[in-house]
């Protein structure tokens, strides 16, 4: 019995002592030195893969924890706005926008109630059109059932004259036509008054959204307004002062989330449910279809699943690796893309996923272009199995958009400015899906025309009428979603 108290005194002991080393090291940590960005890299090769990883996502909660600590501080001194003039500028653009917008939903309000008013009198008018068929069909059919009533004897007997037989029999032939008659068209107006009922309760939904958008467009210009006033209040030094920190704590989180990327082969993927909000977000700076856009995303990279099986290894050439380590020389096109990726990804480049490069030779002939498949041999070389034929084309994309560094260069700019951050990362959701929706739109897909949407698909991949095919099945697919919160076996199987 003694023993046993010992034991459990000594395990109990032992269980302490771990719990308060670790409480004392956990409290002790200098998060802020050993999330130092060359503090990181020296432990590359000293921590296994796992331990490196959990450094990592330590320090981006660290540094997303000082982020919003300095978003707290400069709400609690009316510093939280971190633009100049020109932002103030885009506010402003935003709010005459939704103006526009409000003053759009007005007239269509006018329009779905006028619409609404028409349809409820058009029912009306349908609705005592059929009682009064209704009434003559009620009466022919009591005249038919009284002469049913009497034999042909009987009404030949009633009839001073041959001629009265007959023509009485004709009229009676005759109701029975008119009978017909009138029961097709009791048939036809109560299949059009079902018709003017479903199109009302069509037209009292589409006015109730209308004026719920109006709403949130109403609250959405406010917002902007107070931020607005809320920026004008502030002085440049209040500005500066906040924008350098911002600015700091970005580029580091910033480049803590590339390289989780990297050890994760994925960009962070988000959920379905994620990505449609996402999507719907982006869509209200950018005019495009969200269920077009996820279905581009899905296409490209399975909603972020899957940003690329390459890594850059050689800094020269562009050539590097497959995810399986076997090694491939055109991944990247060295004078056009390579720098570019070089300074987004700097000393972590060799760790970034990107896409492949698919094996595929070319040779051109009276102005066209004709391809062959192509091998990669077990030193990486390519092979071409043609004559005549070199290796065409490039990997190199990044990201859930799947943007080679050049065409990404085009719209860093232009995706900060919408996302209103001070850096844009081709690999971060929000960043990849607003790059996207704007290539799109300036492919033309902004009209929200099926064969514009389809266009706009094509070019996106380089001018492929099948890539934009199953683009368009897969936005379909999401679009049911959207609208009925269900989605078919098939659907399911292409989206996820």
């Amino acid at each position: 019995m003694k023993l046993k108290i010992i034991k459990n005194f000594v395990l109990i002991t032992f269980s302490l002592f771990i719990l308060l080393f670790s409480f004392l090291k956990v409290k002790g940590e200098n998060l802020e030195k050993i999330c130092d960005i060359d503090y990181i890299d020296s432990q590359y090769e000293k921590l296994s893969r796992t331990g490196y990883q959990d450094l990592l996502e330590k320090c981006q909660e660290y540094y997303e924890s000082k982020s919003s600590e300095i978003e707290e501080d400069i709400n609690k001194t009316k510093q939280q706005e971190r633009t100049y003039n020109n932002q103030i500028s885009i506010l402003n653009g935003r709010i005459q926008r939704l103006k526009n917008e409000i003053y759009q939903d007005n007239l269509r309000v006018d329009d779905l109630s006028i619409q609404v008013e028409d349809t409820s009198s058009s029912i009306e008018k349908t609705s005592k059109e059929v009682k009064e068929v209704e009434k003559s069909l009620a009466q022919v059919l009591r005249t038919i059932y009284e002469e049913d009533q009497k034999s042909l004897f009987e009404i030949f007997l009633s009839e001073n004259k041959i001629s009265d037989f007959f023509n009485n029999l004709v009229s009676l032939e005759l109701l029975g036509s008119q009978n017909k008659r009138l029961l097709e068209k009791v048939k036809n107006l109560k299949a059009y008054l079902k018709d003017q009922k479903e199109t009302l309760t069509e037209e009292k939904i589409d006015l109730e959204k209308t004026i719920k958008m109006q709403q949130y467009q109403k609250e959405q210009s406010d917002q902007l307004k107070q931020e607005k006033q809320y920026l004008l209040s502030l002085t440049e030094a209040e500005k500066r002062e906040y924008l350098q920190q911002k600015q700091q704590v970005e580029e580091k989180a910033s480049e803590i989330r590339a390289r989780i990327f990297s050890l994760m082969g994925i960009a962070e993927a988000p959920t379905f449910g994620e990505a449609i909000n996402v999507a719907n977000l982006v869509s209200k700076d950018v005019s495009i279809r969200p269920s077009f856009l996820l279905a581009i995303i899905s296409q490209e990279s399975a909603m972020g699943r899957n940003v690329g099986q390459c890594f850059v290894t050689n800094k020269e050439t562009g050539g590097g690796t497959y995810r399986s380590g076997h090694p491939v020389e055109r991944i990247m096109k060295a004078d056009r893309d390579l720098p570019i990726f070089l300074d987004i990804t700097g000393d972590s480049y060799s760790k970034t996923p990107v896409s492949c490069w698919i094996p595929q030779c070319a040779t051109r002939w009276n102005g066209r272009l004709y391809f062959s498949g192509a091998s990669v041999n077990s030193n990486g070389n390519i092979i071409c199995h043609k004559s005549g034929y070199v290796p065409f084309g490039f990997g190199g994309a990044m990201g859930p958009a799947q943007f080679i560094p050049s065409t990404w260069k085009m719209y860093e700019d232009r995706v900060k400015e919408n996302t209103g951050k001070l850096t844009a990362n081709p690999w971060d959701v929000r960043d990849s899906f607003t790059a996207s929706a704007l290539y799109l739109s300036d492919l033309g897909a902004s009209s929200q025309g099926y064969w514009d949407e389809y266009s706009a698909a094509s070019s996106y991949y380089g001018g492929s009428n099948s890539y934009a095919s199953q683009v368009m099945s897969r936005a379909s697919c999401i679009q049911d979603f959207i609208n009925y919160g269900e989605m078919s076996y098939d659907c399911q199987e292409l989206i996820f």
